[in-house]
């Protein structure tokens, strides 16, 4: 475990020390090892926030000590810090301290400030993660998909679930299916196991699943809150592919005793 902590801070290490640059999220989750896509997914899970939210919330924190503590124009530290105009810096400014960066230069202004994240484990009481290794053969699903941003994927598939119950079109909503992942965007799948012999509902396309290795993480809870809880942390495999799921199965009388899964392909190291 402690290696991919160590990776993990050496990312958020590298966000630090390139606040006044262009960042990419292929460059930041390369400091991890891992792909765009799984970095920003385990980003959401130990920080709570995005990892722009993050990027956005050190840069008004060290651009507000850099307005109380210098004599700078407001438009160079603007520029410095990524933004085009001193109207897009202000209007920023004052959705994250809740004044003007005018007001910041006054005496007894009060400001937020953000710290650099460190990232600590702790392992208490004993707790198991409780997964198992399988392998499966390919398989085709059948559904309706989306394109959509990493950052805001945590808070838009949960819509994105919500529009389908309107209309399921006949279909369970067995799979969620992340696919075609490139770091910045994903397609998101509702989908049902496909059965050839069926006709494939209306807007409904299929899409194969490779077959393969796979660690299948099971969460319980209500969702979408504990299917958005998980972190891969295994010894003698490392993440493969550019897709994943999640299997949802029937809602419990209990919304505690729902369970769901999630799969991530692996390859042996």
């Amino acid at each position: 475990m402690k290696g991919w902590i160590e990776g993990f801070q050496a990312s958020i290490d590298f966000i630090e020390q390139n606040l006044l640059q262009e960042l990419n999220i292929e460059e930041i989750a390369g400091k991890a090892a891992l792909s765009p896509f799984y970095y920003q997914r385990i980003f959401g899970a130990l920080c709570a926030m995005t990892v722009g939210e993050y990027i956005r919330a050190r840069r008004m924190t060290t651009a507000a000590q850099e307005l109380a503590c210098s004599d700078s124009k407001v438009i160079d530290i603007a520029m410095k810090y990524g933004y085009d105009s001193p109207d897009s810096f202000a209007k920023a400014f004052q959705r994250f301290h809740g004044i003007t960066p005018t007001q910041a230069r006054e005496s007894g202004a009060k400001l937020r400030s953000f710290a650099p994240l460190h990232i600590k484990i702790t392992l208490e009481g004993g707790n198991m993660l409780d997964y198992r290794i399988v392998e499966k053969a390919p398989f085709t699903v059948v559904g309706i998909k989306k394109r959509f941003d990493a950052e805001t994927s945590y808070s838009e598939i949960p819509k994105f679930w919500g529009e389908w119950m309107k209309d399921v079109k006949g279909m369970k909503g067995t799979f969620g299916v992340c696919a075609d992942m490139d770091g910045k965007t994903f397609d998101y799948w509702i989908a049902d196991l496909y059965e050839p012999w069926k006709d494939i509902p209306e807007g409904c396309t299929t899409y194969q699943i490779p077959g393969g290795l796979w660690a299948l993480f099971s969460c319980k809870g209500p969702l979408p809150e504990s299917m958005q809880e998980w972190l891969p942390a295994l010894q003698g495999y490392e993440l493969a592919g550019n897709y994943s799921l999640e299997l949802y199965m029937p809602p419990a009388q209990d919304p505690a005793d729902t369970l769901s899964y999630i799969a991530i392909p692996l390859k042996k190291l």
